[in-house]
């Protein structure tokens, strides 16, 4: 495949607890396997992380980056591109942030009390990007999915943790609403995922998060990485848990999944 490969969600050791690799393996580990970079993405305070929440705001945020800041380092050693994300939890609905800091996350010890609403309208102030991550996951302790269309930019349609059949639904919400659609691998070990690897190809070397931002938000050129078990598949499988789906003031609008997805 030709172009820049960038790897869009991944997960290190220092921060998410669910992580295997450290942020400077999975550096070694994704140059090795032809990407021009990644972004970091480990699981914020409300989701799987190492960082104990008795700790002083100031200090939860410096543990949290370690992961980033240890993939920075190595990449700078050999060229290597490594951008700063966050995987944010709800209810077990879970979403990418972009564009945001160190910086921007000390000066809001108040977030972990945000609303989708109040989250969405903090990351456009600053001009980033919000993603709603494998939203049709069927995990054991998922009791339910939640969609937000308009509280996000666009969706995460492959996911190389997420069977194939689920991820078919994530494209067809993302489809119905018009929204922008990215690929990542997920990754938390230093290992290549069961359905191969995912992220984006680009024609132009990213010079700084917010060129993956500019990219996604306005819908440029850009190619998902995907494998072959993704590429027109129309199949599906029954969703077993609760569906619902919000709209721009955060209520109930599940009568209409009927008209996207004949549920």
């Amino acid at each position: 495949m030709n172009g820049y490969r960038y790897e869009t969600h991944l997960h290190t050791s220092e921060s998410s607890a669910c992580g295997k690799a450290t942020g400077a393996e999975q550096v070694h580990f994704l140059k090795a396997h032809g990407y021009q970079g990644l972004i970091v993405t480990d699981h914020f305070l409300n989701g799987n992380t190492r960082i104990l929440k008795s700790l002083p705001w100031e200090e939860q945020i410096d543990l949290f980056c370690r992961g980033y800041e240890e993939a920075k380092k190595e990449g700078d050693k050999i060229d290597f591109d490594v951008f700063f994300g966050v995987e944010w939890n709800f209810n077990n609905d879970e979403f990418l942030l972009y564009g945001i800091d160190r910086q921007w996350l000390l000066a809001h010890p108040d977030m972990l009390s945000w609303s989708h609403t109040r989250l969405f309208e903090e990351i456009n102030k600053i001009g980033g990007l919000m993603l709603q991550a494998h939203p049709f996951r069927i995990r054991s302790y998922v009791k339910d999915l939640r969609l937000y269309p308009y509280h996000v930019h666009g969706i995460e349609v492959t996911n190389a943790q997420n069977e194939a059949p689920y991820d078919n639904y994530a494209r067809r919400y993302a489809s119905y609403f018009s929204l922008a659609v990215t690929s990542g691998s997920d990754l938390h070990w230093s290992g290549e995922p069961d359905r191969g690897f995912r992220g984006i190809s680009t024609k132009q070397r990213m010079k700084s998060v917010f060129d993956y931002v500019d990219l996604i938000r306005n819908q440029k050129e850009y190619t998902l990485i995907t494998s072959d078990d993704d590429i027109g598949l129309e199949d599906f499988v029954q969703i077993t848990v609760p569906v619902m789906l919000f709209d721009a003031q955060e209520q109930d609008i599940s009568e209409k999944l009927k008209e996207i997805f004949n549920f």
